[in-house]
This record gives structure tokens, C-alpha cells and sequence, in this order.
């Protein structure tokens, strides 16, 4: 049953997974250690010259610095409407809770109903599922095996600590394993041929040097081909999802305001955008759309936006923890109203899902098990048609 959500996203009724106490301990433990570990740069500078962002071709950054993103996303969304309906699918960050969006997408998959996506788009863990979200139902089992398989098993415990040498409390190298084995030379053909025929995949990183989001055209990346830009495109991805103070920075190639080729200190695209949604370049409704044809964003939102009540702890841990998951919680709820809003001034409908507020959920549990009943959760209420909530529809 499709619920309008709408009221409740204005009232700020929502909330996010509980994180655990110790896991949260730990992150403090990183901070406390953040001097001992440090990623070099070149004579203290900011920015440092890198002769792989050489390879950085025209156009890979949709957004970054001043340039205005309605500018920038206009040359990458269709400008005519197509005969069938337009679909955005903009995938939220929410670390271990992505197995929910990934069993959401198979599940739609199974159910039928799953549209061709115009326009896909991903944040953090929503980044890792997105160009197999893009590419189609043929590569759901590898999406699948990315959130349960166990390869993400490592990725926050003892055996990743790596605070006294880099610059976060554990290591990215569980991550870039799972990235090194599942994105493959394969999958960037097939994104670039999907690109070429004008669908988009775009991805979020956060740029700390220019303290501002940057939206990766996934689709240009694919284009370098080979080596280079298999690698260039991996690293993308482990930006989006390297939290800082959990995992470390990425540095990605750049030019700095000075026209200076340069190497860019890239994190967790969450630090600035929950999601990436209704892409301001879209036509009005005064633009006709053709034969029934109408534009729908559906947000998977790898997190709760409905909060329950608990006793928070009276320590630190527990305070800290809180309070992290309400900040993080309000930015979720600010982006779904503007979504909403915007998307209400042209004529754009919007569905969202999220891990329901019964079940217990932490984006930072990434134990097998966990991940693969979440997983199941998802896949189930998109075989169902339960998983759909509306949030605004167009003007009439």
C-alpha cells in the first residue's frame, strides 16, 4: 500500500538505524589517534600536482566548484522526454544497511515492475550498488554477492585498524578488495555503450580542499577505457564511501581554481548529500510529455526516516552516538522535503522506501548474517509491492 509521507517528512518525524555503542567508541578512539596517521602532500600544500589526473577527460565532473548544478546536470538529463515514462533512481548512503536498496533492486526485479532507468544516481553505499542498478536485472546476482557474500566482513573490526598509520580509525583494503573484484573491465564497457545511447549514471563525492560535492559522470569515467580508467573509476566509488574518520580519503585528480592540474582530498559523499534526486534540469510541466509519458523519481533510502523512542545512555558513547544519528537523520529529512517540493513545481512524482522502524538496523553492522536479512527484506517487499511509499505527486 502506497502511504503519503509527505506530512510526516514536514513534521520532522524521522530518525535513523541505532549505531553501536562500541563501534561508535571507536570512532572517537580514531580521533583521538587522527595525528599519528597522515596522507603526504607535497610541500604542505593543499593540492599537489598528479600526472594521472591528466586522464581526467572533459566533463567527468558534472558538478564542482562554482559551476551552478541545474548548468551542469542540464547537458546530462534528456531534454526531450521520452514516449515512456522518464525514471530517476537515486540510491541514499547508509553504509551496512545498502543490502537493504540492494534487495529492494533485485526484488523489483523479480516482481516485473522494475522500470529502465534513465537516470541512476549514488551516495556512499548507494554508490557501490548504482552501476549495477544501472546496468539492468542481468547483473543483480553480482549486486547480490556484493552485500552477501561476506567480503564485507573486515571492513570495521580489529583486523582494518589502521589509526597509528593513516588517518582514520581502519584501513580501506576490505574495501578496495570488494571494489577490485566486482567492478570489473566488463561492467564499464557496458556503462559506457549505455551512456553513449544518452542514460546517466552519476555519483557523489565530497571534495574537502574545495568543501563542497562534487557529481561524478560515471558514464565519462567508463569512456577512458583500459587500465586508467578502471582504476580511476574504482577510486570514485571508494571516495563515496569512505567516511572520514572511519575510512580514509581518497585522493582523485582535479584542477584547482588556478587552471593548476591537481590531485583533490575526496570523502564520503553523505558528508554533503544524503541523496541525489530530482536533478533541477529537468523540464517544466509546461514541456508536453508525450503519450502519457510522466517523469517519477524513486529514492531508495538505505536508512529509517521513522524514529523510535529510546532512552539515550548518559555517557559519552551514548550521547555522541545519539547525536550523530539525529544530525545525520535531519540533513535525510531536509533533502526528502526539498526533493518533494521541487519535485511538486515540475510536475515530478516521488516514491521512497526505508528499512522499516521495527527492525533494528545499524550502518555500521556489517556482520553476514545482518546484511543478508536485511537483503531478504528488501528483496521480499519489492516482490510484494509493499516496499513504495509516496511522497509527492505532480501538480495537477
Amino acid at each position: 500500500m502506497r502511504v503519503e509521507l509527505i506530512d510526516a517528512i514536514s513534521a520532522g518525524k524521522a530518525g535513523v538505524a541505532r549505531s553501536e555503542g562500541a563501534r561508535f567508541l571507536a570512532v572517537i578512539v580514531a580521533l583521538c589517534l587522527g595525528g599519528c596517521g597522515t596522507i603526504s602532500r607535497d610541500d604542505g600544500a593543499a593540492l599537489r600536482l598528479s600526472e594521472a589526473a591528466a586522464l581526467l577527460p572533459a566533463g567527468a565532473q558534472v558538478l564542482a566548484r562554482q559551476a551552478p548544478q541545474d548548468l551542469a546536470l542540464a547537458e546530462r538529463v534528456p531534454a526531450q522526454p521520452p514516449t515512456e515514462s522518464h525514471a530517476i533512481l537515486a540510491l541514499s548512503g547508509g553504509g551496512a544497511n545498502g543490502a537493504y536498496g540492494a534487495g529492494v533492486i533485485v526484488g523489483w526485479s523479480q516482481s516485473g515492475d522494475r522500470p529502465h532507468f534513465d537516470v541512476v544516481t549514488g551516495v556512499s553505499t548507494g554508490a557501490l550498488a548504482a552501476p549495477f542498478a544501472f546496468l539492468g536485472p542481468d547483473w543483480d546476482d553480482e549486486l547480490q554477492q556484493v552485500y552477501t557474500d561476506g567480503g564485507t566482513r573486515g571492513l570495521v573490526d580489529w583486523r582494518s585498524v589502521a589509526a597509528l598509520a593513516s588517518p582514520s580509525l581502519f584501513s580501506s583494503r576490505t574495501l578496495r578488495e570488494l571494489l577490485d573484484h566486482h567492478i570489473s573491465a566488463e561492467m564499464l564497457r557496458q556503462i559506457a555503450a549505455e551512456h553513449a545511447a544518452g542514460r546517466r549514471l552519476l555519483v557523489v563525492t565530497t571534495n574537502l580542499d574545495a568543501a563542497q560535492p562534487v557529481i561524478w559522470d560515471m558514464g565519462v569515467i567508463a569512456t577512458i577505457g583500459g587500465e586508467p580508467g578502471l582504476l580511476l573509476f574504482r577510486r570514485i566509488l571508494l571516495a563515496s564511501a569512505s567516511l572520514p574518520g572511519i575510512f580514509p580519503p581518497v585522493l582523485l585528480p582535479g584542477v584547482s581554481p588556478a587552471g593548476v592540474t591537481v590531485e583533490e582530498m575526496h570523502v564520503d559523499g553523505g558528508v554533503n548529500l544524503p541523496f541525489l534526486g530530482v536533478p533541477e534540469a529537468l523540464p517544466s510541466p509546461s514541456a508536453a510529455l508525450r503519450d502519457g509519458a510522466q517523469h517519477v523519481l524513486f529514492v531508495i533510502v538505505n536508512g529509517q526516516v521513522t524514529a523510535r523512542y529510546r532512552a539515550t545512555p548518559g555517557n559519552l558513547t551514548g550521547i555522541l552516538s545519539r547525536s550523530f544519528d539525529s544530525w545525520s537523520n535531519a540533513a535525510l529529512r531536509t533533502a526528502l522535503a526539498e526533493n518533494a517540493a521541487y519535485a511538486n513545481s515540475v510536475g515530478v512524482s516521488v516514491f521512497i522506501t526505508t528499512i522499516p522502524a521495527s527492525v533494528d538496523a545499524s550502518s555500521l553492522d556489517f556482520d553476514p548474517d545482518t546484511m543478508r536479512s536485511l537483503f531478504e527484506l528488501g528483496r521480499t517487499s519489492a516482490v510484494t509491492g509493499q516496499v513504495w511509499s509516496r511522497v509527492s505527486a505532480p501538480v495537477e
